[in-house]
């Protein structure tokens, strides 16, 4: 496992492996799609169109079952899915023990915070930024399945350090963001075929770069009826004006992004479905002044779209964590939605 800096024969092996095509099997070409009417279905595309060369958006999904375990309240099992056609992805999938019948679903997006080993772990055994309570007891506690996976660069997939993906992929037209969010979307493929999912009544929630997966999957994927973002709604004019972009990983930057959207004109993919967003107030991550650009142009949205209750935005006045307020918050909207 490459963790932190690479050796220079370890480096040199995966340039020459990644060469040699396993990111560019069975790549389409993915560019923006022309200008045209501003309806929602084109400005998902054009936004889609801005995440670099990915796999076919209609590849078939399957996945192998590793183990199932009874744990404390829930069933937990554990999957290689077969998402991208480049490398497996492993992930958790709790459900509500002795559940009948199909459930809401709610995808959980794990966050970065530099641990590169945690990736799904986190969403079986928590973090220091969020509360005490795991969320796939948290969400299993309440009837519903859920998912999470590795993303590129974390958990079992943690093979490559993140700035070296990122270059490599770089090189290849590819953008690690876009082949995040591709696996989300793919995950969501797999997740509905499961007969203890109703398809119908399906969330995402996550935590700091989960909180930025939560609004882009809700953006791009309408399935997903209800979004909770937590601690980085970000606008990307207000971290410039703040020289605050190296305040986030390198992951999080897509080519091109600036010359079509803004932060809100994203979010607003969303509505009218219901989204609740939570943030600090002293969150550096995510400044306040930008937090309340984002805040007013979606309160329009929403009233626009009929819906106004439909966006809600809680602050508290703390850092980059979850308060137990906030994950009271979060838990409530979801049951009122899903």
């Amino acid at each position: 496992m490459i963790q932190g800096t690479m050796a220079r024969r370890e480096l040199l092996a995966l340039a020459g492996a990644l060469s040699a095509s396993p990111l560019t099997m069975g790549i389409q070409e993915n560019r923006p799609a022309p200008a045209g009417p501003a309806t929602p279905a084109d400005n998902r595309a054009r936004l889609y169109g801005l995440l670099g060369r990915l796999p076919g958006r209609d590849r078939p999904v399957g996945g192998t079952k590793r183990s199932e375990t009874e744990r404390d309240g829930y069933v937990l099992e554990t999957w290689d899915l077969d998402l991208n056609g480049i490398e497996p992805v492993p992930a958790c999938v709790a459900r509500p023990r002795n559940a009948i019948g199909r459930r809401p679903a709610v995808v959980f997006n794990h966050s970065h915070g530099g641990g590169y080993e945690i990736g799904k772990t986190e969403f079986v055994e928590g973090r220091e930024y969020l509360q005490p309570e795991p969320y796939a007891r948290a969400l299993t506690d309440r009837g519903w399945v859920a998912i999470s996976i590795d993303h590129w660069i974390f958990g079992e997939r943690s093979h490559t350090a993140e700035l070296e993906m990122f270059k490599s992929m770089i090189w290849h037209g590819q953008v690690l963001w876009g082949m995040m969010i591709f696996d989300s979307l793919k995950a969501v493929d797999w997740l509905v075929t499961r007969d203890d999912v109703d398809p119908a009544r399906i969330g995402t929630i996550g935590m700091s770069m989960g909180s930025s997966m939560a609004q882009w999957l809700g953006a791009l994927d309408t399935r997903i009826t209800t979004v909770v973002d937590i601690c980085c709604l970000v606008d990307y004019q207000a971290l410039i004006a703040e020289n605050g972009l190296g305040r986030h990983g390198i992951y999080y930057y897509v080519p091109s992004l600036l010359e079509h959207f803004t932060a809100a004109d994203i979010n607003a993919l969303i509505a009218p479905r219901p989204h609740l967003a939570i943030t600090g107030l002293q969150d550096r991550l995510e400044p306040a002044a930008g937090v309340d650009r984002i805040d007013a142009a979606l309160r329009e949205v929403y009233a626009a779209a009929g819906h106004p209750d439909h966006w809600q935005i809680r602050r508290y006045d703390v850092g980059h964590e979850e308060t137990p307020e906030g994950r009271r918050e979060a838990l409530a909207f979801l049951e009122q939605h899903l």
